[in-house]
């Protein structure tokens, strides 16, 4: 279902979601070149540039082929059911975005570990849950385009705000627009540090969140 990205669906299947408050991830750590050390005495990696690029009518094609080795790869018996969801900025038509495509394969709590052991028959790297319950987090297979996917449980609010995010932006067009204006604005005061732009828009991202799940009754 995570494929179908006309605007007109996309709406109607974003009025039935029930949403979470959203709760961005990671902290603004400062890195200008090299390692450098957190407060808590802990390396860190430098901070990377931000490379927003304008809409691709692409993407969605392109979640579709992910999408499809995915469900073809769970199929295999034993079968793994499974849904995967087009989600982040590229799933949003019309928004700027980095050119990188994030899936949330969604699966049952109890199928996790098999979820897992099965995308790494793909070539996929499992880096754990970062610190965020509910969502594992995996590199994409060496030498394929950079993309993000997670395997993530229902009703859990890693996979809540992503959607409920997701079609609240199809939806609200407007919203959509002043979200795309802010992220542009913010990648070029902060082009050379993805930490300091991702704690930027975190307030936006937030209210705008908070704002989905009351109209979503959640």
């Amino acid at each position: 279902r995570g494929g179908r990205d006309g605007r007109g669906a996309a709406a109607r299947r974003g009025g039935g979601r029930t949403c979470a408050p959203y709760d961005p991830a990671g902290r603004r750590l400062h890195a200008r070149g090299g390692f450098v050390r957190h407060h808590s005495g802990m390396s860190v990696r430098p901070s990377r540039p931000v490379a927003l690029v304008a809409y691709d009518p692409a993407w969605p094609a392109r979640f579709a082929a992910l999408a499809a080795r995915v469900r073809a790869a769970f199929a295999e018996p034993p079968g793994i059911p499974a849904q995967v969801e087009h989600v982040g900025s590229t799933a949003v038509p019309g928004l700027a975005a980095k050119p990188v495509i994030d899936l949330d394969v969604v699966v049952a709590p109890a199928d996790v570990g098999r979820a897992v052991a099965r995308l790494a028959t793909l070539g996929y790297a499992h880096k754990g849950d970062q610190g965020i319950p509910g969502r594992e987090a995996f590199r994409a297979p060496p030498g394929e385009a950079p993309h993000h996917l997670y395997v993530v449980t229902p009703h859990t609010p890693a996979y809540r705000d992503h959607v409920c995010f997701r079609d609240h932006l199809r939806a609200h067009p407007e919203d959509a627009a002043a979200y795309g204006a802010l992220k542009r604005a913010l990648a070029a005061r902060h082009a050379d540090d993805r930490d300091a732009y991702q704690a930027a828009k975190a307030a936006f991202v937030a209210a705008l969140t908070a704002r989905a799940r009351r109209a979503a009754g959640g």
